[in-house]
This record gives structure tokens, C-alpha cells and sequence, in this order.
């Protein structure tokens, strides 16, 4: 099957393409599309986002468009859609269609107690996934505690045994932590391929940032980006930021603008797009289809030069994301929970927040675990009063009224 890959992925590159443009999946030598299909926002039956009751008829009709339109990098993970992703791409990729892309899943670190934890995941998705092989094998979310786990339960010498008899080609890891940690899981470890990375025209500064694509870049990682769009919020952006298109007489559609200013940097291998209908499909294969090729006017980088200034004075707290104020002697991911209020703030995005609050920040984690002892307030640059700010942010990401739109 991975032979007839090649093959297949070599005409392509040498003959070209006609619906889509591919750039250099970092030190490996291959060639991957721009556009990749991330799938952890498929269609569901129920209409809930991330729900396991996915659409499989209109799900599969999207993927499959997308890689005969030229796409060939397929992302999921071990959780998404309640564990029902990755039996759903066995299925939607049938028909000769694995054959045709890159297929990369993610081991849920959190998840792992113990060494031989990581194997049995990785036959299990295997087997989800009807596959002999992995095309990347990812570490999911990793961040400094999670790291110094994976270096404690030994679990790269897991993942290179599993390179070494052929379950895997390429190692990787996803990210959500500050830039200090970033740098240190890179340069730790001289076996990864790939770097997944949350980035986008407001997130230059944010978690990796520029400054960590760059030295992943410079190590020789394919840099792939999650959340080109920020879950939405720059292709649908709130009235005042539309009304800066209008003012700059901008004419471009808000996500071909972010989708473009990614593929202005060299350093990117390829944008995952978190695609929910067949619309999205063929607005950003056409976008992908000019990547590199409809640099941004000058009209266009002084439009995302504004809409980062107005959207960055709705902060609703002057959290810089330094973590001085960590560790918390509770537990209390304060950080994450401001970028949560000013997520909310920002992109009139409380609906969002609030989702988020449920699903990723585990009970350990919350706002209601502050004691109140200020021990974080004696280390914070902005003097924020953050024992003050906590219940707050409880009851704003566990309130019960409609949060509209958001």
C-alpha cells in the first residue's frame, strides 16, 4: 500500500497539479498540498460540533472532493468526534483513497499512564483506521509537563521502535504551551519530522508564535498549522472588523485573506482547515490553488495591521501569557483561562469559550480551585488581580444564559 503511495505522490509532484499547489514537507524530500483536511469539525447528523453522530454521506463526499481537487495531507487524532474520526476515515478513505494522501493521527499522551500504553493506542488506531502504516504519528498537545511525562515513561523509544518495524514513518508532535517550552521539545529531540502549531495572523506572538515556526523551520521540521482561521473567527470576524474591509476597500473574502498570509511564509508546509461543509471544501481548495502564487497588497497587510490593533484593545484582561504567575500552588491554569476571557472578548466568542472550558481544561485546571492566596499576584508583570478575576471567570464560562452568536 505505502509503495503504490509513493509512486502515486511522485507522479504527482513531477507532473504538477492542476487544482493545487505543494510545498516541501520539511527535510523528508516529499512535496505536500498547501490545504490539509483536519478532521475534528466534520459534519454531524446532530448539528454539534465535534459530536461522535458524524455525517458519514456528507463527510465523505467532502474529503473525497478535497483530495481529487489535489489535497494529500489527512489529519485526525485518537479523540476527536468521541473517538468516531478515525473509524470514519477507514471508511472514507476506501475506494483507493488512502493510497493518495499522507495520514497522520495523534497518540493521546494524557492518556498514557504507562510505557506500554503508547503501543497498544498505536495498534488500536491502526486497526481504526484499517491501515499497515502511519504516515506521521504524532505526540497530542504536548506541552512542558506533558513532555517531561513522555520523557519519563520512555515513550520515544516506543515511538522509534514502531518507526523501526514500519508502523510508523514520521514522528511529530502537536503543541499548545509558550514559546520557552516549544523551543525545548524541538531541541530535546533530533527525531521529530513535523511540528503541528496553532498559527495565524493573531497568533504571531501567541503559544509558538513566528518566533517558533521560524526554529522549527530552521531544524529541518515540516511546520504544519492548526487553527488558520481561529476556529472561525477571522473568516466570520465580528461588524466592526468588517467594517475595516470596507473602509481599506478590501475586496477579498476575510478567510482567503488569513489562508494567503499563511502561505506567504516559506516556513509553513501545510494549513489544516477543520472543514464542516462541501462550501468550505471548494472555497479553500480555490484559495489553495492560487497559495504562493496572489501575494497580499499593500492594502491587504495594512487591513491585518488594523484588524490586529482593534481586535487586541477588546482585551478584556492585559494578559500577556508570560506564565510568571505559574505554577499555581492549586493547580489553576491561569493563563489559559484569560486567553479563554479574552477569546471570548475579542471575537465575541463566549459560546466558543465556554465549550472550551468544558471540554479541555480538566477540573484540576479551572478558576474555582483558587484559594485565593495571591501568591500569583506577587509574580504577575501587569499587576493583575487575579485572585479577584477567578470567580469571575467561573461564572462567565459556566453561566447558564444564551451567549448568542458567539
Amino acid at each position: 500500500m505505502f509503495h503504490l503511495f509513493r509512486i502515486r505522490m511522485e507522479d504527482r509532484i513531477r507532473e504538477g497539479d492542476a487544482d493545487l499547489r505543494y510545498r516541501p514537507f520539511g527535510k523528508t524530500g516529499l512535496s505536500v498540498s498547501a490545504l490539509g483536511f483536519g478532521c475534528m469539525r466534520l459534519p454531524t447528523t446532530d448539528g454539534l460540533p465535534g459530536s461522535p453522530n458524524i455525517d458519514e454521506a456528507a463527510a465523505t463526499a467532502m474529503l473525497r472532493r478535497a483530495i481529487d481537487g489535489g489535497l494529500n495531507y489527512i489529519d485526525t487524532a485518537y479523540t476527536y468526534h468521541g473517538e468516531m474520526s478515525e473509524p470514519f476515515l477507514s471508511r472514507a478513505l476506501s475506494r483507493g483513497y488512502r493510497e493518495r494522501v499522507m495520514l497522520a493521527t495523534k497518540n493521546p499522551v494524557w492518556m498514557v499512564k504507562e510505557r506500554a500504553d503508547f503501543r497498544r493506542f498505536l495498534e488500536e488506531q491502526l486497526r481504526r483506521l484499517a491501515t499497515d502504516r502511519l504516515d506521521v504519528y504524532m505526540f497530542h498537545g504536548l506541552n512542558r509537563r506533558r513532555w517531561e511525562e513522555v520523557l519519563r515513561l520512555g515513550l520515544l523509544e516506543e515511538a522509534e521502535r514502531a518507526v523501526r518495524e514500519g508502523l510508523v514513518r514520521h514522528l511529530g508532535f502537536s503543541f499548545h504551551d509558550r514559546l520557552a517550552s516549544f523551543r525545548r521539545i524541538v531541541d530535546d529531540y533530533d527525531g521529530w519530522t513535523v511540528a503541528l502549531i496553532q498559527y495565524n495572523y493573531m497568533d504571531v506572538e501567541n503559544q509558538a508564535g513566528t518566533e517558533g515556526l521560524r526554529h522549527a523551520a530552521r531544524k529541518g521540521l515540516a511546520v504544519a498549522v492548526m487553527e488558520p482561521l481561529l476556529g472561525g473567527c477571522l473568516a466570520s470576524p465580528p461588524p466592526e472588523i468588517r467594517g475595516l474591509f470596507e473602509d481599506l476597500g478590501v475586496r477579498r473574502a476575510p478567510a482567503d485573506l488569513a489562508l494567503q498570509w499563511l502561505w506567504g511564509q516559506p516556513e509553513v508546509s501545510v494549513v489544516l482547515s477543520g472543514m464542516s461543509d462541501l462550501r468550505q471544501v471548494e472555497e479553500n481548495l480555490a484559495s489553495a490553488d492560487r497559495a504562493g502564487r496572489d501575494p497580499l497588497s499593500p492594502a491587504e497587510e495594512e487591513l491585518i495591521r488594523r484588524v490586529r490593533e482593534t481586535l487586541e484593545a477588546r482585551r478584556e484582561v492585559p494578559c500577556t501569557n508570560c506564565g510568571y504567575c505559574l505554577p499555581c500552588p492549586s493547580g489553576v491554569n491561569i493563563p489559559g483561562l484569560f486567553d479563554l476571557v479574552n477569546y471570548a472578548a475579542m471575537y465575541d466568542g463566549l459560546r466558543s469559550s465556554r465549550l472550551r472550558y468544558r471540554r479541555f481544561f480538566p477540573g484540576d485546571e479551572r478558576a474555582d480551585r483558587c484559594c485565593g492566596c495571591g501568591e500569583c499576584e506577587t509574580r504577575c508583570p501587569q499587576s493583575i488581580s487575579i485572585s479577584e478575576w477567578m470567580p469571575r471567570v467561573h461564572d462567565m464560562l459556566t453561566g447558564e444564559e444564551d451567549p448568542g452568536s458567539g
